[in-house]
């Protein structure tokens, strides 16, 4: 997997996206082009282990982080 390599001000933008419930990794990649995975690696590094931890427990399985998951529960 490749390296993020961030300017401080996007990777507190990234954060910031990854840390709001409304905002899918889907959307995430469409701004940013960092895939969810890529946002797990910088997330993982950026955060304190247990910021991390908390931040993985929040958004594991949370249907508006994955849009695709939201749009079936939506029809």
């Amino acid at each position: 997997m490749k390296k993020i390599k961030l300017t401080p001000e996007a990777s507190d933008t990234l954060i910031r996206m990854a840390w709001h419930d409304r905002t899918s990794f889907d959307e995430i990649r469409t701004r940013t082009g960092y895939t969810e995975a890529q946002v797990i690696q910088h997330m993982r590094r950026s955060l304190k282990p247990a910021s991390f931890r908390i931040w993985r427990k929040r958004v594991t399985g949370r249907i508006t982080k994955h849009r695709k998951i939201f749009k079936r529960r939506g029809d």
